[in-house]
């Protein structure tokens, strides 16, 4: 059996998306080791210590960066994450000042909103119905 480790998130600046991704949406830093100019920097879930890693990493590639900005421009979010109750997330983080460029919406068996990261990237949250 295959399971995910590990994957990673495009982001412009480590320490801005360290940042939110702790202090905004709840992740715990789990790994930070320094490689020269960037770092390999994760999160995992709060209510996951041991569970799938997400690295924050650094978009020094140009292709990378041309990649982030049109999934950006065409408000495609880059990555999905499970919540619970979307509605109560969705009103938590607009109190903290969480830009979204999609309010809560039924859409099938799911209720979805996507937020800006701050760091180059639209993010869907999902709450299965």
């Amino acid at each position: 059996m295959i399971k995910i480790h590990v994957t990673s998130l495009l982001v412009d600046d480590q320490e801005k998306a360290l940042k939110f991704y702790t202090e905004k949406l709840g992740f715990v830093k789990k790994t930070e080791i320094p490689l020269g100019e960037h770092k390999w920097l994760t999160v995992v879930a709060a209510n996951e210590l041991n569970g799938v890693e997400l690295v924050l990493e650094p978009i020094g590639f140009e292709p990378a960066k041309t990649y982030q900005k049109a999934l950006k421009d065409a408000g495609i979010p880059l990555t999905s994450f499970k919540v619970d109750d979307l509605n109560k997330e969705y009103e938590r983080l607009k109190s903290e000042g969480v830009k979204f460029s999609m309010e809560p919406k039924t859409m099938g068996p799911v209720i979805m909103a996507v937020l800006d990261d701050t760091c180059g990237n639209n993010i869907q949250l999902v709450q299965k119905l």
